[in-house]
């Protein structure tokens, strides 16, 4: 038996909203006797769905629902999984081999809650990294100001840039960079944020191409020697989380592609699991492709390289567990890394479940998978609605071809009445390609205009975006 928990980063570094339908990803990874642990009841028709997939019985899992605690079980509350009564009906759930029954924690974020939740259950030593953990470890592995020390330690290429700690030292910094840089761009990163949300674009130049670049913020420089300083005025407190933590500038890098490469760091070395590449829309995460393709050997070795430099850092300060080193490849080919996901990223479900396990994608005839993030600009009402679609459409992922639409999470509205958002995955052959998929899709749902959300905006939920 292993012990799955679907929590997320934990509030007390970055808080988050409603993360029921995210982490219910976990489903992904159950094998049969698992016991699952989650911040709500779970999606009923997404749970079938998934395991008719997988081939796993839900009469073969057991599934818990920890105490909703602060967050009312829109996310995990890491406290509620030691409390007591919980603990307790977590040792019932593991029936008369108790600790003896469990061979792993796995957990979708390193919590030092699940730590203790492992040693108040005996099976600390099947926790991996269960002591580094325990002592906020987390943290630091996903802090994007500690990755940039790490990266320059272990010899591993980064964008010129520099982490501030004060108010005073980002102006000279952006100042610094800004003059030097052939864009005359700079990209503010806050330490902890994903898939672009905690970035945010300075440019001096209106007309540069940034829809491609993973932002959500963008802020255009008024002319002038003030205006370097009128901005951290009055984006410091954001970019720093309240002054909590510090903040990575980077020089910006028009017409790079987003790339990443994963490993696992175990106790007796590191080992890559896949390589994919990652595609932003009107700054927004789009799509993410596995495996990578479309680059040559040079460029593969070199992301390879410095994506196993960086894991066997990370395991030699105590990391353990998958993670992922994101990269972009530069014009002239050159590897430049970019951030580590020291946790289970948003590409492990894709791959290792999906392409490496449902579909096979590399058996003969090969394919590949692409997973989408519902635009913004498509309304769809609940997952029943999208799965009439697909049938409709004749899209639905069909075994014997190995191709077609496998919802990734439950599709659950963020508020009610809202349009549903999700993830949803295209298995296709490498030589159609997928955007005739995607374009039957559009025809279907898109019922909304272009400019009804920006991309600072978490669609469905009202949001004031900041006003550059």
């Amino acid at each position: 038996m292993r012990i799955l928990i679907g929590n997320h980063i934990d509030p007390s570094i970055r808080e988050r909203g409603d993360m029921r339908a995210w982490t219910q990803r976990l489903v992904w990874f159950a094998r049969p006797g698992d016991l699952l642990i989650l911040c709500c009841e779970p999606d009923d028709p997404f749970v079938d769905y998934a395991l008719a997939h997988t081939g796993v019985k839900r009469s073969e899992l057991t599934i818990l629902v920890a105490p909703a605690g602060a967050w009312g079980g829109r996310l995990m509350d890491p406290a509620s999984l030691t409390e007591p009564a919980f603990i307790d009906q977590v040792r019932a759930a593991l029936g008369p081999g108790g600790a003896d029954s469990v061979s792993e924690v796995f957990a979708l974020w390193p919590a030092a809650a699940v730590a203790r939740l492992a040693e108040a259950l005996g099976v600390a030593d099947r926790y991996p990294g269960a002591a580094f953990f325990g002592q906020c470890g987390g943290e630091i592995g996903n802090n994007k100001a500690n990755f940039r020390a790490l990266a320059a330690a272990a010899g591993v290429p980064i964008l010129p840039g520099r982490v501030c700690c004060s108010h005073a030292e980002a102006i000279a910094a952006t100042s610094a960079l800004l003059a030097t840089s052939p864009t005359a761009a700079v990209v503010v990163k806050q330490s902890h944020n994903g898939a672009g949300v905690g970035n945010e674009l300075l440019v001096a130049d209106p007309e540069l191409a940034v829809d491609h670049v993973g932002a959500r913020h963008l802020h255009h420089l008024a002319p002038g020697p003030d205006s370097v300083a009128a901005y951290w005025a009055e984006r410091w407190s954001w970019a720093s989380g309240e002054g909590r933590w510090r903040v990575v500038l980077e020089e910006f890098a028009p017409g790079a592609d987003a790339v990443y490469s994963e490993h696992y760091a175990g106790d007796d070395g590191t080992r890559p699991t896949e390589m994919g590449r990652l595609l932003y829309v009107g700054r927004r995460l789009s799509h993410q492709v596995v495996p990578l393709d479309g680059v040559d050997d040079l460029v593969r070795a070199a992301l390879l390289d410095g994506g196993t430099r960086l894991a066997e850092a990370y395991r030699s300060f105590g990391y353990r567990g998958h993670l992922s080193a994101d990269a972009l490849i530069l014009p002239d080919r050159t590897v430049v890394f970019t951030e580590v996901n020291a946790q289970v990223s948003g590409s492990l479900h894709i791959y290792q479940s999906i392409a490496h396990g449902i579909v096979n994608h590399a058996a003969a005839p090969r394919r590949q998978v692409v997973e989408y993030h519902v635009p913004p600009t498509w309304a769809v009402p609940d997952f029943a609605a999208f799965q009439t679609a697909l049938h409709e459409l004749g899209l639905a992922y069909d075994a014997d071809s190995r191709t077609g639409v496998i919802v990734s999470m439950p599709a659950l509205p963020l508020t009610p009445g809202a349009p549903a958002q999700f993830v949803f995955c295209i298995a296709y052959d490498p030589t159609d390609g997928y955007t005739h998929v995607v374009d039957q899709l559009d025809a279907r749902f898109a019922a909304l205009p272009a400019g009804t959300y920006d991309a600072s905006q978490h669609v469905g939920t009202a949001a004031v975006s900041f006003s550059s």
